[in-house]
């Protein structure tokens, strides 16, 4: 099973306030339309999401993205996603904006736009990025 680390305190607020996995399992099917999980379960566990269901690599990493990437989560654990050690996953600075993390990851800043839409589900504005968000950086078709 794979496992994700995340901030624990970055990322948008839905947890606390009732019925933390409903709200969860509708951020990934809202925010995952065009890459749906099918038979999604997601189970939080303290500061952890389980998350189980049928989707590609890319529909599973997305959705991990995603509940890790609200307030409150720490870890995911998703089977069929690979740890960060094996992909490409960057936590955004202070200071840091997609062209910036281009750069570093691309070595040309004019590519953000392929890290953008990498992580539509998880970035709604380009111009919207927080430290601590974590995001996938896709590699470069050659």
């Amino acid at each position: 099973m794979g496992l994700l680390s995340f901030a624990i305190d970055a990322g948008k607020k839905l947890l606390g306030l009732g019925d933390d996995e409903g709200k969860i399992k509708e951020e990934i099917k809202l925010s995952s339309q065009t890459m749906p999980i099918e038979n999604l379960e997601v189970k939080v566990e303290g500061d952890t999401v389980v998350l189980k269901g049928d989707g590609s690599q890319e529909a599973k990493e997305k959705a991990a993205l995603i509940a890790g990437n609200i307030e409150g989560i720490k870890k995911v654990e998703f089977e069929g996603v690979r740890d960060e050690s094996d992909e490409n996953y960057y936590e955004i600075q202070k200071g840091d904006n997609l062209s910036k993390i281009s750069k570093k990851f691309y070595g040309n800043p004019n590519l953000y736009n392929k890290i953008f839409e990498a992580n539509r589900e998880v970035i709604k504005d380009m111009d919207l990025i927080y430290p601590g968000q974590k995001i996938r950086i896709p590699k470069l078709e050659k």
